[in-house]
């Protein structure tokens, strides 16, 4: 189906439009509270139904359900990026007020590579179908490495961009405000802030690598898969402040986000079984699809809210995550002081991400889908090497703080 030219320009200018809402209500740093955070995520939610209804009308039924499908399929996986963002800003120990606009450019970063390996995805299907079975068994590959939650260790400060950026350019062991660049003696230095930045762009890489397939297998129209995938990032911010402290609470999320990702790759070798065997092999039609997303989800949340984790495991989880801090340097009531951090890896449901607050740190597990690219020993970031101030926070030598570069 060939999409008007109007319908990605009035695409892109509500995509704008919202950034720079975004951007003016949030343009002061400060703390994201559980208020506003539903409010904002009712506003995503409520936008991105609004599109699929403007899709009903403009481009059919069958276009409709695809975009629905492929939306609510990307909101799901990426709740296991929130995992990550617990991990990367407890790394970090960014505060709280500075989280909000980390995630904004990320977001950015995030709509433009899905935007290019989304294209590239369609058109490598469109030439060769066949790549639909490997695009299969990276999801089955993907759900059985979920299941097993291995706890294999990640250390964003060693992820290869990180490293790459301090490479490139002189990186700060302290805040300066929003600041991502400051002067210094003449000479142009990074802030951790900026670091930050560039791990969670690293880590939306490689959530890419099943998110692409997974939505390819609900529809090969680029501007269906391209626009869900914008309406489920731009809501991912909201959501996160939305969940911040509850994510230990859905234990059992992490079964559920397998069984979806191992669900789209049966529906992708199927679907390819079908384009390139034989008409007779059956498709799974994007409403069952839809359904099954929707159930396996509401029986996710609703077994972890009906069995919760004992309280004695969760104590032990939190001991276990304390003498790790102290194993790496010196903590105090749970929190981190610069120069001693607790790093393990994020798997759905196994992290505590509601005490991701300046000079606090947030170990615990690293999903299958975060791992890739990342390799670590719990070792002290090379970046915060300086005590932290009496508050928590990293001390700053600029008054410029909110100020940005």
């Amino acid at each position: 189906m060939t999409v008007p030219l109007w319908a990605w320009a009035a695409f892109g200018a509500v995509v704008i439009i919202m950034l720079t809402i975004d951007l003016l209500a949030h343009r002061g740093a400060h703390i994201i509270k559980f208020r506003e955070a539903a409010i904002w995520s009712a506003v995503w939610v409520g936008l991105s139904l609004v599109f699929a209804g403007v899709i009903w009308a403009t481009m059919g039924g069958e276009s409709a359900v695809e975009f629905t499908t492929a939306w609510l399929l990307e909101k799901s996986l990426s709740v296991d990026n929130l995992f990550v963002f617990a991990l990367i800003f407890g790394y970090f120990q960014v505060p709280r007020e500075y989280q909000h606009r980390v995630l904004f450019y990320g977001v950015i970063g995030a709509l433009v590579f899905r935007g290019i390996f989304l294209a590239a995805g369609v058109a490598i299907v469109s030439q060769f179908t066949a790549v639909l079975f490997v695009f299969g068994a990276i999801l089955i590959y993907s759900a059985i490495k979920l299941l097993k939650d291995n706890d294999e260790a990640m250390d964003p400060g060693k992820s290869f961009a990180v490293r790459l950026l301090r490479k490139v350019v002189p990186v700060s062991d302290e805040y300066h405000g929003t600041k991502f660049f400051f002067k210094e003696a003449g000479k142009r230095i990074a802030t951790p802030l900026l670091a930050v930045v560039v791990a969670i762009e690293a880590a939306d890489l490689v959530f890419a690598v099943d998110s692409v397939p997974a939505v390819l297998a609900v529809s090969d129209n680029t501007f269906i898969i391209y626009s869900s995938n914008a309406f489920a990032i731009l809501g991912l911010r909201a959501l996160y402040f939305l969940l911040a402290g509850m994510l230990k609470k859905f234990h059992h999320l992490g079964k559920g986000l397998a069984f979806i990702l191992a669900f789209i790759g049966v529906k992708l070798f199927l679907q390819a079984g079908h384009k390139v065997i034989s008409n007779s092999i059956p498709e799974i039609p994007s409403l069952v699809s839809l359904a099954v997303i929707i159930i396996a989800l509401t029986v996710s949340i609703v077994a972890s809210l009906r069995n919760p984790l004992p309280e004695e495991d969760i104590a032990e989880d939190e001991d276990a995550e304390l003498a790790e801090i102290a194993d790496g340097g010196t903590a105090h009531d749970g929190s981190v002081t610069a120069g001693s951090v607790a790093v393990g890896s994020v798997t759905a449901g196994s992290v505590a991400a509601g005490s991701v607050t300046a000079g606090s740190v947030v170990a615990g597990s690293a999903g299958a889908r975060s791992t890739a690219g990342s390799t670590g020993d719990g070792s002290t970031p090379a970046m915060l090497t300086k005590p932290a101030a009496g508050d928590g926070q990293s001390s700053t030598a600029s008054s410029d703080t909110g100020s940005t570069n």
